[in-house]
Formats: C-alpha cells, structure tokens, sequence
C-alpha cells in the first residue's frame, strides 16, 4: 500500500509531443465530471478513489482547469496503512501545460503539504514542501504533473499496438517513460461494459513501489468512445496485486 496515490496517478499518463495540429482543442470532459473507483489490494477491498473536473480558476491572470483527486482507505486497510490524500491540478485553459500543482498526503506515518509552482520563464519546477522550497528540478518546456495528464491523455484517440512516450514531472524530477498500447477487448467492472484499450508503461524510469520490484507490470484500459475514460487498472508489484475499478461516472460531457 506505500506509495498509493503515486501509483494511481501514475497509471493514467501519456506523451504530448506533437498531438496538436492547431490551438484549438474539443476536450471530450466538462467541469462537473466525477469518476468514482474502488481499490483493491489482492482479494481485499481497501478503499476508493475519486477524480473530478472540479471548475475554473485563474493563476497569476490565466484561465486554468482545476482538476481534483483524492484517495482514501477504508477500515479494514487503516489498521494496517492509512490514506487520506487529496491532489489539486491547475491546468492551462489550451490544456498545455500544468501550473501548478498541490498535493497533502497522509499516508500511514507520511505527512507532507507539496506545492509544485511550473516557471516557463525560467523553465524550472520549484517544489516546495511544507511551505518550505527544497528543490528546483529544470524542465525542457512546457510539461504536465501526474494528475493533469491523466486527463491531457484523453485529449486524442488511442492507436492500438502504438508506441508512445509520456515526459512527467512532479516537482522533484522529469522523467520520459515510454508506454506500449495493446489491443481492444471488452472490459465489465462495476459501473458497466466497455471496450476499451490497454497500455501498459515500460517500468524502468518509474519511481516509488515500481522501482523497488524488478518483475513488476502496471495495465490499465481506457475506453474506446469519445470520453476515453481509464475503465479499470491493475498491477503487480513485489508487495502484491493492485487493482482500480470504475464504480460510478457523473456529469460526462
């Protein structure tokens, strides 16, 4: 269970160089989109997670997208790791770029309050903790945190048996991870029946749980119609099996 909220955002990304022709983008979600999961760790259930399309905001005078998600373990799982972490994404209108990011995580004897501020004039990271600035991690560019790619990935159709490469950052360092996609298949979980896509991220470059458990394998599908939502996870690592579920989905454009 360490690493929860990292591993479940992680699982949802993809590249963006070179995805858009034009300024213009048609995003396939709305503010008021909530996608509701259940957690599972081997046979248990140990929890739920939420993602949402929360409103519209302005940072330093630009329009953003604030994108929420937060996960939470149930009774059974406090008594042996606890989580209560909530994440905030503030995403560019154009959906370009990431502005900042915030994270309070409570995770069994982990408490930290992050807050990551993207400088494209200076093109760093500056990633602050506690409300204290421990670091600035250099990026190339115009770059995503995990949450907001999540939803960044949804933007475009997925190409089946495609390769492509997901540049991520989170304050604390950029990574390129490349991801392989598979074929459709049907996929039944709580909130229906979808066909969906699986993509599946080379391991090496990931941090957290998958660093420590060399044989491990991260899959999650995401559907094949115009909302492109991530229907179901699953992955194993060295202290067992991971699955996410999609129980419930409100407010789809």
């Amino acid at each position: 269970m360490r690493n929860c909220s990292l591993l479940f955002l992680l699982i949802f990304s993809c590249s963006y160089f070179g995805l858009f022709a034009d300024s213009k983008i048609v995003l396939p979600f709305k503010i008021g989109e909530k996608l509701e999961y259940d957690l599972s760790w081997g046979f248990f259930p140990v929890g739920e997670a939420t993602m949402e399309v929360h409103s519209l905001e302005k940072i330093d005078g630009e329009l953003c997208y604030l994108i929420r998600f937060s996960v939470r373990t149930n009774s059974f799982a406090d008594n042996f790791y606890k989580v209560r972490t909530k994440v905030e994404s503030f995403v560019s209108y154009d959906f370009r770029k990431s502005i900042r990011y915030r994270k309070v995580q409570e995770e069994g004897k982990t408490k930290r309050n992050i807050f990551v501020d993207f400088d494209y004039k200076q093109n760093k990271a500056k990633y602050f903790q506690n409300g204290k600035l421990s670091m600035l991690t250099s990026i190339p560019g115009e770059v995503f945190d995990p949450l907001s790619m999540a939803y960044f990935f949804r933007l475009n159709e997925l190409r089946q048996n495609h390769q492509i490469t997901l540049p991520t950052c989170d304050g604390k360092s950029f990574k390129k991870i490349v991801i392989q996609t598979g074929t459709k298949k049907k996929i039944s979980v709580p909130a229906g029946t979808f066909y969906a896509i699986e993509t599946k991220p080379e391991m090496q470059n990931l941090r957290g749980v998958f660093k420590k458990s060399p044989n491990s394998i991260l899959r999650v599908w995401y559907s094949e119609d115009k909302n492109r939502i991530p229907v179901k996870i699953s992955s194993k690592v060295i202290v067992g099996s991971f699955n996410a579920e999609l129980t419930n989905l409100s407010g789809l454009k």
